[in-house]
């Protein structure tokens, strides 16, 4: 789009936020380099995360704190000056598939935001069932119509008007391997823990044990994620385990709240 004749397309800025994402940064801002704007936001990496992005755009800005992912992607959108955004993290691609139907539609939009379908990968297989396709993500918006919530974690787009869908799929390498499924595993379970204590809500074993029961039959089965092969196993087991340890950990946070008293 950086070709484009005037007045021919809207302006169109990334964003995206980063920490210690020295590994993926570069394949996504290669698939990106053709926007007008590029737009990145670093929580404090200790990689060469920041020399990597300055390769690509002048607009890199540090925000050592960290408010959570919402409120961080809104820094990262106050910064953007495009006439639309298109919110990326820095593990997921656009395809060439993908830029071009984008151009397309900022040539001639016909709603003020819309959804991608994301394929996500784990620990190497696309996967195709287990819930996780077509995960639609909106993602991809006028700017002035749209701004995150302040979610902590799993934030989304709230949007003023219509959404309409791409139908190209947005790449999203998720889990390359096993060390990177136990670590999310570990920091999201936390996070969604704190989420719900500060909403109120009240965790227990026998809580937990019927939460990541469900989550393993809703995976495998119902989701048919038999269909993914070993992996849609793997994944099945780590939702089961994701919300097993999250009431666990909503338990022993309302218990230790409950003795501070």
């Amino acid at each position: 789009m950086a070709d484009r004749t005037a007045g021919e397309t809207a302006k169109l800025s990334v964003i995206l936020i980063a920490k210690n994402e020295a590994a993926n940064l570069r394949a996504c801002l290669e698939a990106v380099a053709w926007a007008d704007e590029i737009v990145v936001v670093d929580s404090g990496s200790t990689d060469g995360t920041l020399d990597i992005a300055r390769e690509f755009t002048g607009k890199v800005y540090v925000h050592a704190e960290w408010p959570g992912f919402g409120k961080q992607k809104n820094r990262a959108l106050d910064y953007a000056s495009g006439d639309w955004v298109l919110s990326l993290d820095a593990d997921e691609r656009v395809t060439p598939e993908l830029r071009a139907e984008i151009e397309a539609v900022l040539a001639s939009p016909q709603a003020s935001g819309y959804e991608i379908p994301r394929l996500s990968s784990f620990c190497g297989r696309f996967m195709r069932h287990s819930g996780w396709y077509p995960d639609y993500v909106l993602r991809l918006f006028r700017r002035g119509s749209g701004r995150f919530d302040d979610a902590p974690v799993h934030e989304a787009v709230r949007l003023e008007g219509k959404a309409a869908r791409l139908k190209t799929p947005l790449l999203h390498y998720s889990y390359r391997d096993f060390d990177d499924v136990l670590d999310k595993l570990n920091r999201y379970s936390s996070a969604a823990a704190a989420v719900q204590e500060q909403r109120g809500k009240r965790g227990g074993l026998a809580t937990a044990v019927g939460h990541g029961l469900w989550s393993f039959i809703r995976t495998y089965f119902l989701r048919a994620g038999f269909l993914d092969g070993r992996e849609g196993f793997m994944l099945a087991v780590l939702n089961a385990e994701h919300s097993y340890y999250r009431y666990l950990k909503l338990m022993l946070l309302h218990d230790r709240s409950g003795a501070k008293r």
